[in-house]
């Protein structure tokens, strides 16, 4: 094994370990996708984050796309909050999917949230200032069965602060990151409606020991570096937003163990570690549109370091100010980001727009084409009947003249 790799091998390391390109969980793109695939990307990737923006697709349904091709979205529908589903939602990367067996492996964090340590103060506080109201919205659900936040009838409602959350909004998220409720379903406008743990995961997660602080966030690690492939530490502790205390010596641990190997990559001013399993592919074959919050980019260090892109997310910033658009998502060609289109649903006109498109310095003469192909695939994956080209982003003129072609 070398001491030292290119920054080309790196990449295309950290890409087959994310499931793209020949081998790995996304294999044929229009090949027909079943559970069984599904649930093996959500394993691979050990974390999937949730968000609630729709401005194309709400980002949890993105990574399959990008990865798996156009899958039938209630798929995951299915396997995220159907009675019987092999993943569950918790605060991991950020508000996310992960499969059942991560659950024992974050009950260090649940506890965190109930004792206030790091950023859990507020919850606690809450926890244990209104611990009555709060056992009775517990109560609550416990004698009703899952229930929503605006089903329950009790506390004050919104008035401001914590984004205008009523009391019992307040409660039911509090428990739900100390681990005393859990998301039994989603519903309507992804209204996440909360069940008690022990009613709505299976017993087999529930009677499962809770491993020590430090072996389970060993475990977390491994999974975060058998998804990433290559990762420096500040990689590895982002993945599940692990706590800077305990890292180095968690780290060190695998080392010890030879679940990490160290090696160098020319230009990365830190030492990165290898999972030994690694796949180490030649090149590279993938044609993606990448949600920004997608697992291979969301980490805008390493996706600088990694790739030579500097990729911000511009949701929050004012419209004038924005350099390439709301909500952009990067395109992958082989093992290169050689684009960013601003991406629009339109459902009323059953159209997607490209309200901007801009190519990175080393695009090829090919990267209209293929982008103009992912862009159908995309629409008709999300039940649109057409892509539109805005006039906006240097790449435009091509991208449309690619669309009108291929039309």
């Amino acid at each position: 094994m070398k001491d030292t790799l290119t920054p080309g091998e790196a990449r295309r390391i950290a890409l087959a370990a994310q499931g793209f390109g020949k081998g790995g969980v996304g294999g044929d793109r229009d090949g027909p996708v079943d559970r069984r695939r599904l649930v093996k990307t959500i394993e691979r990737l050990g974390v999937v984050q949730i968000d609630s923006v729709n401005v194309v697709s709400r980002t949890h349904y993105l990574p399959f796309f990008s990865r798996l091709g156009a899958y039938p979205r209630e798929l995951l529908e299915e396997v995220a909050w159907a009675k019987k589903r092999p993943i569950f939602e918790y605060w991991a990367h950020e508000a996310s999917l992960l499969p059942l067996a991560a659950q024992p492996l974050l009950r260090w964090r649940m506890e965190d949230a109930r004792s206030g340590v790091g950023v859990w103060k507020g919850v606690a506080k809450f926890l244990r200032e209104r611990r009555d109201f709060v056992d009775r919205v517990h109560d609550e659900i416990a004698a009703r069965g899952p229930m929503s936040a605006g089903e329950l009838e009790m506390g004050h409602k919104g008035e401001g602060g914590w984004w205008g959350w009523s009391e019992a909004k307040r409660a039911v998220e509090c428990l739900f990151w100390a681990g005393e409720l859990t998301t039994a379903t989603r519903r309507g406008t992804f209204e996440r409606v909360y069940g008690l743990p022990e009613k709505v995961l299976p017993r087999a997660v529930i009677d499962t020991p809770t491993p020590a602080r430090a072996d389970a966030q060993r475990a977390l690690y491994r999974i975060a570096a058998r998804a990433m492939g290559i990762a420096t530490s500040k990689d590895l502790r982002d993945y599940f937003r692990m706590p800077v205390e305990g890292a180095k010596d968690r780290i060190a641990e695998l080392v010890e163990a030879g679940e990490l190997v160290p090696v160098a990559v020319k230009g990365w001013r830190e030492t990165a570690y290898l999972d030994p399993a690694a796949r180490w592919p030649r090149r590279i074959e993938a044609a993606s549109l990448l949600s920004p919050f997608d697992n291979a980019i969301w980490f805008r260090e390493r996706t600088e370091r990694m790739f030579g892109v500097r990729y911000r997310i511009e949701i929050y910033v004012p419209a004038e100010k924005r350099q390439h658009g709301y909500y952009v998502l990067p395109f992958l060609e082989g093992d290169a980001l050689t684009a960013r289109v601003d991406l629009k649903s339109d459902r009323k006109a059953s159209v997607l727009i490209v309200q901007s498109a801009h190519a990175e310095p080393w695009a090829s003469p090919e990267t209209p084409a293929k982008l103009a192909a992912e862009l159908k695939r995309m629409a008709g994956w999300l039940g649109l009947e057409g892509v539109k080209v805005q006039p906006r982003g240097d790449l435009a003129p091509a991208l449309a003249d690619a669309l009108h072609g291929a039309l």
